[in-house]
């Protein structure tokens, strides 16, 4: 990992680390690849199996990756469409940062406040363990939870995920954690979270 700690704010949680640079991008580059992602990615608009219930997802998502990449998470496959040149680009650039590889990008397109994510960890066999997954946000401010899996002691954490920001979600942050990114009444405009991981198998 880049040993560049003063550049990134530490989120000292229990079983985890996590990293969070709020300025990854300025301000005025963020704002330009949201409208540019917004418009130019392929945009589903997909439905979950969740307690053995098939529900719509409250977001719009995108898969994209090396040839051959797929994805499966909570009953769905996502056969990985190749690069754009702008996700290539992000994607190098964290890279070259933190001295890391990833092999595709799962994109989620949150149109206001009323899109969401639930609790979920990135756990999946696919992953390997401890995987490292990069989250960049670009547009809307929005509150990213956290809450501990096993020990009910720990206080539910909450980070604010500026646009520009880039959160690296690395150690026991999978296992040990879950996170949200739930609905908000004072949010209205959009915001595009790119998460950029390895598949290994």
């Amino acid at each position: 990992m880049s040993t560049q700690t003063s550049l990134f704010e530490t989120a000292k949680i229990q079983h985890a680390d996590w990293h969070l640079d709020p300025h990854f991008f300025d301000t005025v580059t963020a704002s330009a690849h949201l409208t540019t992602l917004i418009n130019s990615l392929d945009w589903q608009h997909y439905t979950l199996k969740l307690f053995g219930k098939v529900l719509p997802q409250p977001r719009l998502t995108a898969f994209y990756g090396d040839k051959g990449i797929a994805y499966a998470y909570s009953g769905l496959t996502l056969q990985a469409l190749p690069y754009t040149d702008l996700l290539k680009q992000i994607q190098t650039k964290i890279e070259g940062a933190y001295g890391v590889k990833f092999n595709c990008v799962l994109a989620n397109y949150y149109r206001d406040g009323n899109d969401s994510m639930g609790w979920h960890s990135d756990d999946e066999p696919s992953l390997g363990p401890d995987p490292v997954i990069a989250s960049v946000s670009f547009g809307a401010d929005r509150s990213f939870h956290l809450r501990h899996k096993f020990d009910a002691q720990q206080a539910t954490q909450k980070l604010r995920l500026n646009n520009g920001s880039l959160l690296m979600m690395q150690g026991k942050s999978q296992s040990h954690w879950q996170h949200q990114l739930p609905k908000s009444k004072k949010v209205f405009g959009p915001r595009v979270n790119l998460t950029f991981r390895r598949i290994m198998s």
